[in-house]
């Protein structure tokens, strides 16, 4: 072995990948993190809300520095059909207390600081690189090569995104299933702060995240979402790979027609589209995790299907941060014992299993199968709460109904058993 070798190298640089690194080289190691982009955040353009926790145990005080947008303090979920819109609507002063408080999040900003803080920790830090292989010698991975270039290292983290082919030629990834991967196109439409606060019912510094379920999508596995920003809106649509080729109307015609819905078209009036950009979400939750330890390699974030979508919360980022964290300390204690074999690095599994990472994974192992096969959500359901509130609300001069003969005509058009099965289903997997 040379003299240089590294002791780990990092491939990709977005939230997991730096708070791994930032985390190894406070512990002395020497780290070589390699992005793809221009720069850490330069491709990163998911997500929209960081859920603060964890890595306010990694860097306390972290929010008052970090370019975060706005706190999050009201919770909407809406069921949306083409031409309504019905929302439960969640304010509370408690959504932003210290500990548990989520912020919306640019990430071409916001990891670029963070970019900063790796550095400063003593990350090397090269971008503009592709990563084409690993150096394998004996089924152990010893390194990258980039081009022509080829670096050794103790430890590979592999932290480059939800199709991360590198894992996939080692052997740890089977590959993409399309019906566990979700396609997202995201617009970030600029407004003044004061008329962000007006329509959106918000103090300053204050902010909203929305949900969507049924229109957004076309019908099909998926919804959309809005975050509320400092001074613009990140809307979008994230609709299930395999769904795409099943619908009309194509991703970014779903953008423009949500744009153009009649419940959102006045909150983002006189708006400039300042970016359009589209990504990949892993959402196939525990049965789309690849492997995620071998010898002389770790998989973290995306890149291992960290990601939850209960359909009223979509957490990524935070769980990003956790498996950095059980990365890090997983690969100084191989230093110790200078073993960086697949048996003494599996101390990154038991980390995870320890942490409320997998134990959140784990609780909610059944919900990506559930809001798969249950094709409702996304069109009947909707259909049902509109009609319903509808009778409910309207009064057109003929005789007044009671309540049980409002809902139960449109409770029979799903059907009593198909209603008592996705309860029963939805709350086992809840």
């Amino acid at each position: 072995m040379s003299d240089d070798k590294i002791d780990v190298i990092i491939v990709g640089g977005g939230i997991a990948g730096l708070t791994a690194g930032y985390l190894l080289a406070k512990k002395g190691q020497s780290v070589l993190l390699i992005e793809r982009g221009n720069y850490c955040g330069s491709k990163n353009v998911t997500g929209g809300r960081i859920y603060t926790y964890s890595l306010e145990k990694i860097m306390p005080g972290f929010t008052k520095e970090a370019p975060l947008e706005r706190k999050i303090m009201r919770e909407k979920v809406c069921l949306m059909t083409n031409d309504s819109n019905v929302s439960l609507d969640f304010y509370s002063d408690k959504l932003g207390n210290v500990g548990s408080e989520s912020y919306s999040v640019l990430r071409a900003s916001f990891d670029q600081w963070l970019q900063e803080k790796a550095e400063d920790a003593g990350v090397q830090i090269v971008s503009g690189v592709r990563i084409d292989d690993l150096i394998v010698r004996d089924g152990h991975v010893c390194g990258v090569v980039a081009g022509e270039d080829k670096i050794e290292a103790d430890v590979t983290i592999l932290a480059d995104g939800v199709n991360s082919l590198l894992a996939e030629k080692i052997g740890l990834s089977k590959g993409l299933d399309p019906r566990q991967v979700s396609v997202g196109a995201k617009e970030i439409i600029g407004l003044s702060e004061d008329v962000i606060n007006d329509r959106f019912q918000c103090r300053t510094g204050e902010g909203a995240a929305w949900l969507f379920a049924g229109f957004p999508s076309g019908g099909r596995i998926g919804g959309g979402f809005l975050y509320t920003n400092r001074s613009s809106i990140s809307l979008g649509v994230v609709c299930n790979v395999e769904d795409v080729s099943m619908g009309v109307r194509s991703v970014p015609e779903l953008v423009e027609d949500l744009k153009a819905h009649p419940a959102i078209a006045p909150l983002i009036k006189g708006g400039k589209s300042l970016e359009y950009s589209a990504h990949l979400v892993p959402e196939g939750g525990l049965p789309m995790m690849p492997e995620i330890v071998g010898d002389g390699v770790l998989v973290i974030g995306d890149a291992a299907g960290f990601c939850l979508n209960l359909g009223y919360a979509v957490r990524g980022m935070d769980l990003a941060v956790i498996s950095a964290e059980c990365a890090a300390e997983a690969i100084e204690r191989a230093k110790e014992s200078k073993d960086y074999s697949k048996v003494s690095l599996s101390n990154y599994q038991q980390l995870l299993d320890d942490s409320i990472l997998m134990k959140d994974m784990k609780l909610y192992r059944k919900v990506p199968h559930f809001m798969e096969k249950t094709r409702r959500m996304y069109a009947e359901y909707p259909n049902l709460a509109v009609d319903v509130l509808k009778d409910m609300f309207v009064v057109d001069g003929t005789p007044a109904k009671k309540m049980r003969q409002m809902v139960v005509p449109h409770l029979k058009k799903i059907g009593f058993g198909n209603l008592l099965k996705d309860m029963v289903e939805g709350g086992r997997s809840l």
